[in-house]
């Protein structure tokens, strides 16, 4: 080895061990969530932790779905997290567009309105909401979850939305409404498929929002078969005892399907959030 490259090695090692530093203490929480599920309640409890467990036997996953309604409730963690993306998108891209290319007065204020609303903690909202959904019949539905959680991630993905949209270049529309689409054409057609990793990026956000939701569901959710696996879980926790090991195997199992799903739109992800940054 070159001295030159001994002595950029030598440079590059602290960034390298804060980057691994900053790696562990954000993964060792999920390796010991996935230690837990496999040890024995003997285990739990000894003066010294175990590290790892001595044998890999089914552990909290024996018992976690006769315990728990766990696939029920990563049922209906599914139906709120699909329902808010869906309406969040729906809804956004349309305003994201008439912020973009409509000139009309207030458009100022509309967006500063839309960064107020990020700016209110949602624990502050909860009483006038519980008040709102009772008149509206929506305790205890899911549909009232997808609602409040559609409400607080939309002005978020309008932005986002807003800024890929603004790098488009507007002759593009021009030149097809000269051929005669309509407006919902040229989106649809033109628009849409130019911004895709945005809206991919947008979609992602309002999923994890969505399939984190636990502060509504708390509040508005009266029946155990309609939680999401989040308020679910937290359920188990008793003031005398905690299966651990069957809530553990429990959260690895709510933890499996946003981890594969990141994985597999990772890039999308980055292309999309950085699509708005720049003006071309």
């Amino acid at each position: 080895m070159s001295i030159y490259k001994l002595i950029k090695l030598l440079r590059e090692l602290p960034i390298q061990l804060l980057v691994f530093l900053i790696s562990f203490i954000s993964i060792f929480p999920i390796y010991w969530m996935f230690n837990t599920a496999f040890l024995t309640t003997s285990e739990m409890f000894l003066d010294s932790p175990k590290l790892w467990p001595t044998q890999f036997t089914k552990g909290g996953f024996a018992n976690v779905f006769s315990e728990l309604h766990i696939g029920l409730w990563i049922k209906n963690t599914f139906i709120i997290a699909f329902g808010s993306t869906l309406l969040s998108l729906m809804l956004a891209i349309f305003a994201a567009y008439g912020l973009s290319r409509r000139k009309f007065r207030a458009k100022g204020f509309l967006g500063l309105i839309l960064f107020t609303t990020q700016m209110l903690p949602e624990a502050l909202l909860v009483v006038p909401l519980y008040a709102l959904f009772i008149n509206l019949s929506l305790i205890n539905n899911l549909t009232g979850l997808v609602v409040v959680n559609t409400a607080f991630v939309m002005p978020v993905v309008i932005w986002i939305l807003k800024g890929a949209i603004d790098t488009v270049p507007y002759e593009l529309e021009q030149a097809a409404l000269i051929d005669g689409c309509s407006v919902f054409q040229i989106q649809r057609l033109i628009l849409w498929p130019l911004i895709a990793p945005s809206i991919v990026a947008s979609a992602v956000l309002a999923f994890f929002h969505g399939w984190n939701e636990y502060l509504f569901a708390t509040t508005f959710i009266i029946d155990s078969e309609k939680r999401p696996a989040s308020t679910g879980l937290a359920t188990v926790l008793g003031e005398l005892a905690t299966p651990l090991d069957i809530v553990m195997a429990g959260a690895i199992i709510y933890t499996i399907p946003p981890i594969i799903f990141f994985m597999l739109i990772q890039k999308r992800i980055v292309s999309g959030l950085a699509s708005g940054a720049v003006k071309g």
